[in-house]
């Protein structure tokens, strides 16, 4: 049996051959709600994914507010994970993937609005021989006046 290719080069050959096209965009992030399906249920839209950086919307629906009227800190924890993952991925080298151990949430403000999330990480080296490692992906979330959100912190075993 053989290991699944990384997902990040894919992840991005799929965003530069649909980014460039009227609603390609659009069309990239519907394809990666239906890859992976709970990050779909909040109906994210990315707006910019290269190695090491992703930005991704998020619209203030009532499908995902709290019974207090804002958005939900899950569907808030949801967004900074994909922008850091995204980010994270598309930064690995060749072969390689990871899976999140551990997902840390600090929320900063009652959330309304579009929201927006930006994962940036450095490639991650390997030491020489090391099969596995941990890393750690800080995504921060802001909303439409330009507040923090929220701050998202994935730990990752790579390998």
């Amino acid at each position: 049996m053989s290991t699944p290719a990384s997902p990040g080069p894919r992840l991005l050959a799929a965003w530069q051959r649909l980014s460039v096209l009227p609603g390609g965009g659009t069309l990239f992030s519907f394809g990666l709600g239906l890859m992976v399906p709970y990050t779909g249920s909040i109906r994210p839209r990315v707006l910019e994914l290269q190695p090491g950086r992703a930005v991704v919307r998020l619209r203030d629906r009532r499908r995902i507010r709290n019974h207090l009227g804002s958005i939900h800190a899950l569907a808030i924890a949801n967004l900074g994970e994909l922008a850091g993952g995204l980010a994270l991925l598309t930064a690995l080298p060749p072969g390689r993937k990871g899976i999140v151990t551990r997902l840390q949430t600090e929320y900063l403000k009652k959330a309304r609005g579009t929201l927006q999330a930006r994962g940036e990480v450095d490639s991650p080296s390997f030491p020489w021989g090391a099969d596995e490692i941990e890393t750690t992906v800080v995504a921060t979330v802001w909303d439409e006046e330009g507040d923090e959100v929220a701050r998202v912190v994935a730990h990752w075993r790579l390998r």
